[in-house]
């Protein structure tokens, strides 16, 4: 079985879309008698049909407002699940009958072709759904981070008249503050360390 791990919903649907062009060529190549090309589209069929199960297992883990996305889509009036569903079948079929020299073949690769805009459409528009998705998650996911930032600039600010006050005190304290000014010092470090990582993660956000 391929391995689908380590790719997004967006990435792995827009591969879908590849290998369904790739395997109405060698379904058409695999009925002029080339039996090279009807073992790669077994192999393309298989690897398809294997993604598109990992791609509806990922929707699963998608929240419910992208789930709910993702379900329009899929079985909207004109069925983008349904027509996946279809061309897969229509492909089966279609290497079946070459595999067997039925004289069927010729007709089944027909409506494989004849099939191929209309699966091209429902891939688009799977992708794109995921896209959007993927987008939203990301924009979420930056005002978050951004949120997180100003959180720890806030504490870094505090953090630095806080130090700033101990230096005042250690210095008023002459040589009985040293250790305490020592102290003060190291935590301005830290503060000018922590408030030069924020605004890097700013600038990343």
């Amino acid at each position: 079985m391929p391995d689908n791990t380590g790719l997004s919903t967006v990435n792995l649907a827009a591969r879908q879309r590849m290998l369904s062009q790739r395997m109405v060529l060698q379904t058409v190549l695999a009925a002029q008698g080339d039996k090279a090309q009807l073992q790669a589209a077994e192999r393309t069929l298989s690897l398809f049909s294997d993604s598109q199960a990992t791609l509806l297992q990922m929707l699963k883990k998608l929240d419910e407002a992208s789930a709910r996305k993702v379900e329009a889509v899929y079985h909207d009036v004109q069925g983008v699940g349904g027509n996946i569903q279809t061309f897969t079948k229509l492909v089966r079929t279609a290497l079946d009958h070459i595999a067997q020299r039925d004289p069927r073949q010729a007709a089944s690769v027909a409506q494989v072709v004849e099939h191929t805009d209309a699966v091209l459409e429902a891939l688009n528009k799977a992708t794109t759904v995921f896209d959007d998705i993927s987008k939203t998650q990301s924009d979420s996911m930056k005002r978050e981070l951004s949120g997180i930032v100003n959180d720890i600039q806030n504490v870094a600010r505090e953090a630095k008249v806080v130090s700033f006050n101990a230096l005042v005190i250690a210095a008023r304290a002459g040589n009985f503050g040293r250790e305490f000014a020592v102290v003060a010092n190291v935590l301005t470090g830290i503060t000018g360390k922590i408030d030069g990582l924020s605004r890097e993660a700013i600038v990343l956000a």
